[in-house]
């Protein structure tokens, strides 16, 4: 128990170096991601008004009818990433600011960016 306490304590250090220079406006928004070991979590934010303006996760119904296997892997996050860029891009955002929350970029998280990008949105 130690360790993942020590751990989460790490991460939520690397969040807040990571939040004093990373702020999202109303012509560039944030995106912050948080992944679990089974899901993976997007969040469009305005930190300007402090309102979250568009959700997306792989618990969503529509993602779960577009998953080949499990929804923890970099497939789904790729996925996710795609489907997210694509709402982004209805609302009229081009630039975003993307926030990896503590978290380390590669593996399903830079799938995530990857799939934002693929969709047109500049990260």
């Amino acid at each position: 128990m130690k360790a993942i306490k020590k751990r989460q304590i790490i991460r939520q250090r690397k969040k807040w170096r990571i939040r004093k220079r990373i702020t999202g406006n109303q012509e560039r928004p944030r995106v912050s991601v948080f992944r679990s070991s089974k899901h993976i979590y997007l969040q469009l934010i305005d930190d300007v008004k402090q309102v979250t303006l568009l959700s997306v996760n792989s618990k969503q119904k529509d993602v779960i009818s577009q998953l080949k296997g499990s929804s923890g892997n970099k497939e789904t996050a790729h996925l996710v990433g795609k489907l997210f860029g694509e709402k982004v891009k209805e609302q009229g955002y081009s630039n975003i600011v993307f926030d990896r929350n503590g978290f380390r970029y590669h593996g399903r998280v830079q799938a995530t960016a990857e799939g934002i990008r693929e969709a047109g949105i500049q990260v």
